[in-house]
């Protein structure tokens, strides 16, 4: 069974480490959404960045990869990040214009938790896209992944 310690971290010898979502997110919203996690959940701003983080590189990655039906699965931790990310709404409706072709990624759970592997590949997927991955973040991956498979959908 692969384990989150198995999922590489994205770099590249030519172009260097691995993109970061805090390039493209403005600093002022990337505050705010630290802010919101931290006071929603038990989470210094050190774990409130390293969740949002991993939240936007999934997201950004699900984005990237439209139209491939690939079933991407955030594990629990990632998944709080990007619930953060999309309760914002007008934030995030701004981020699916610019990064998705200007189709909202609409977020459809399912009351079933899968056990397919679905986590562990998409931490995969997102470190070949360029985004860091933090491992530790992804460890739940044998029991996480409620969102609705094969699909354009979170």
């Amino acid at each position: 069974m692969a384990t989150a310690a198995d999922t590489p971290v994205a770099t590249d010898p030519v172009t260097g480490p691995a993109r970061s979502p805090r390039d493209i997110v403005p600093a002022d919203l990337w505050e705010k959404q630290v802010g919101l996690l931290m006071r929603d959940y038990p989470y210094d701003s050190v774990m409130a960045t390293r969740v949002l983080g991993q939240g936007y590189a999934y997201l950004l990655t699900a984005m990237s990869l439209r139209g491939q039906g690939l079933g991407l699965a955030p594990s629990k931790l990632v998944d709080i990040g990007a619930h953060t990310i999309i309760l914002d709404t007008v934030a995030y409706a701004e981020l699916c214009d610019k990064y998705n072709g200007g189709h909202f990624l609409h977020h459809v759970p399912k009351v079933e938790m899968k056990n397919d592997g679905s986590v562990i590949k998409t931490a995969h997927l997102v470190a070949r896209a360029g985004w860091e991955v933090d491992p530790p973040l992804w460890e739940d991956a044998a029991d996480c992944g409620p969102c609705h498979p094969g699909n354009d959908s979170h």
